[in-house]
């Protein structure tokens, strides 16, 4: 028995021949081709137009960038001040604390140079010491005859004196020292007050009773 094949009945495709010869065989005559229409050129941009809204919008995206750069460096900025600062405030603090340890050292100083005792050795050593405290920052306050002021002293004692015409140091009893704007010791002093002025006296006012 002879099987159809599963191709019978249906039409096969030959291949494609275009016959580009520019002179007809049989007409011997030139043939018109047709002109292809030029191939068209493809945009700067990939083939896509921008538009003033897209523009805006990149502009708008440049200029919210910008404003989060200077706003980061700004921030940035503020963070290395105040770590600038706090790196001065404990260095201050870590230096203040050695020299108050060593004002009672500075005071042992001070009454031995009063009683002429400051001599030798423990004179240079002495000299030395102050050299290098006052390198640190540490200045020594506290002189007769200047104003009391409350916030740099510590009145240990009061009096009136006729020689004064404000509250006034009369004696230093312990020097004070400061650091810069931080007081690490009050001087301790004497201070006197004006004497009041002595109230008129009755008969000092004219009135002889008239005669």
């Amino acid at each position: 028995m002879v099987t159809s094949s599963s191709g019978e009945g249906e039409e096969k495709e030959g291949p494609v021949i275009r016959d580009k010869r520019r002179i007809d065989p049989e007409t011997g005559e030139v043939r018109v081709q047709a002109a292809e229409p030029p191939a068209p050129e493809a945009p700067a941009n990939g083939g896509a137009e921008v538009t003033d809204e897209e523009v805006a919008s990149l502009k708008n995206q440049l200029a919210e960038r910008l404003a989060d750069l200077q706003r980061l460096k700004a921030e940035y900025d503020n963070y290395r001040r105040r770590v600038e600062r706090d790196r001065v405030a404990v260095r201050e603090q870590a230096v203040g604390q050695v020299l108050s340890e060593l004002l009672p050292v500075l005071d042992d100083i001070g009454r031995a140079r009063d009683h002429d005792e400051l001599t030798g050795g423990f004179k240079s050593v002495a000299e030395s010491l102050e050299a290098v405290t006052g390198k640190l920052g540490l200045v020594r306050y506290g002189e007769k005859g200047e104003p009391f002021d409350p916030t740099v002293h510590e009145a240990l004692m009061h009096s009136l004196s006729p020689d004064v015409t404000e509250t006034s140091v009369v004696d230093v009893l312990q020097p004070g020292y400061r650091m810069g704007e931080r007081i690490l010791r009050a001087a301790r002093v004497a201070v006197a007050d004006p004497e009041p002025e002595a109230a008129a006296e009755p008969g000092d006012e004219a009135g002889d009773g008239g005669e």
